[in-house]
């Protein structure tokens, strides 16, 4: 399952989930999003699923993940 990493601007909170939404601007599409996972690994950066608490505006299928330091990255499932 391909994903494509998006930036995205913080928009507040709806119904206590972080709103994000894209700014149009996408990164670097992976055949299997587990690929970049397994390199964060690998490179001893470790992150963690926090999809459940975020809701990206506009789009249907996503993942969020966030490192030790707070940064989220975002991917669009497709």
């Amino acid at each position: 399952m391909p994903a494509t990493e998006l930036e995205v601007t913080t928009a507040g909170k709806v119904a206590g989930k972080i709103l994000l939404i894209p700014t149009g601007k996408q990164g670097e599409t992976l055949p299997h999003l587990q690929d970049w996972v397994t390199a964060r690994l690998k490179a001893k950066s470790p992150v963690k699923d926090i999809s459940q608490l975020v809701l990206v505006k506009g789009i249907k299928q996503w993942t969020v993940f966030e490192d030790k330091s707070g940064a989220r990255t975002v991917f669009k499932i497709t």
